[in-house]
């Protein structure tokens, strides 16, 4: 009965989490980058990563953006999230620029399914502070990929600068203004990464208090 409580509990985290998101699709879809060159920076140091037989995973791609510009560097995207309404404009938008090696589905990452050491890239981009259980997934991401196999992260860590931040986030969640938002450091962030195996080989971060860029790979 325990057990059933805390997947009903997780479902319903799941579902408020999914009407957030879906609820501001359209306007998130409009909104600039916030820092162009930190982002132009970001694509570039993927790329010089990639080659043009991977297949790669991006989990809460959002509406595409990044999976589209990186399409014609490697084999195949398979690009997920947990909106449904992400996932149609971000499949409008790889229909209107003609991309075809790019795979968009409404999935979450712990609903997804791929057999072990399958990818060669698993990309995870503003989207690991948003998770209950970084930890489970950043070791699943550790298994879908092959030996060598990179896992590319740019992660929010608040618990840097924005400690305060563990008071506000259950007050926004809970009246519907923020999703659901973790608090944790670089430091502890880098330990997860670790834990889970892999080996840090790129880490940059463009200024105080920006998301921390992190190339990670999986032994050889």
């Amino acid at each position: 009965m325990r057990l059933l409580g805390q997947v009903i509990q997780s479902v319903g985290k799941m579902d408020r989490s999914t009407k957030f998101w879906d609820k501001i699709a359209k306007r998130y879809s409009k909104q600039p980058i916030a820092d162009e060159a930190a982002y132009q920076k970001k694509l570039q140091v993927t790329r010089e990563y990639f080659q043009p037989d991977m297949e790669v995973l991006e989990f809460g791609c959002g509406t595409g953006s990044t999976a589209i510009t990186h399409a014609p560097y490697v084999k195949h995207i398979h690009a997920i999230d947990i909106s449904s309404e992400m996932i149609k404009i971000a499949q409008g938008k790889a229909c209107a620029e003609k991309v075809t090696n790019v795979t968009f589905e409404r999935s979450t990452i712990e609903e997804f399914s791929i057999s072990d050491q399958s990818l060669d890239a698993v990309l995870a981009l503003s989207i690991l502070h948003l998770l209950q259980n970084k930890e489970e997934v950043i070791a699943k991401a550790h298994r879908m990929l092959k030996p060598g196999g990179i896992f590319v992260t740019s992660t929010a860590c608040l618990g840097d600068t924005m400690k305060y931040i563990k008071l506000i986030a259950p007050i926004g969640k809970f009246l519907g203004l923020m999703p659901l938002v973790k608090v944790f450091t670089t430091k502890e962030l880098r330990d997860n990464l670790s834990d889970a195996g892999f080996q840090i080989d790129y880490l940059w971060q463009p200024g105080k208090g920006k998301a921390v860029f992190i190339v990670a790979k999986q032994a050889a």
